[in-house]
């Protein structure tokens, strides 16, 4: 395990991508977004991937672009709300790096989420379910 790099996991609407920024900024190391990067390598949004490929299809792209952008050192990573789910994503992280998981309650998630349009998981008619 490489103590240098910072694992963020937590549920949706926990702070991973906030506090990864303070985190990275505080520490002057770089800040990854696996979500972003998904989104960045694909062209698409994640409620289109969401969309055409299901959540196993978003899944698997995941656990690829956590393997790849895992492999250096130095780096805060903050994961998207799912990503813990995933065994193989569970190892990486345990072999990778220092994991911190940030909680919030589900007032806090609801709150944080609820202007929130991006986010496929949400948007049935009682978000709070999935929180």
């Amino acid at each position: 395990m490489n103590t240098h790099n910072i694992i963020l996991i937590g549920p949706m609407g926990s702070g991973k991508s906030t506090i990864g920024k303070m985190l990275a900024h505080s520490l002057d190391l770089p800040l990854l977004d696996s979500d972003k990067e998904i989104e960045q390598r694909t062209g698409a949004t994640i409620p289109l991937i969401f969309e055409i490929e299901g959540e196993a299809g978003f899944r698997d792209r995941e656990v690829a672009v956590i393997e790849e952008i895992t492999r250096g050192t130095d780096w805060v990573l903050a994961t998207g709300g799912g990503a813990i789910l995933r065994e193989e994503n569970r190892r990486l992280f345990a072999e990778r790096g220092f994991v911190v998981y940030l909680h919030a309650s589900v007032h806090q998630q609801a709150e944080r989420t609820a202007q929130d349009t991006q986010r496929p998981l949400l948007q049935n008619n009682d978000p709070r379910w999935w929180i």
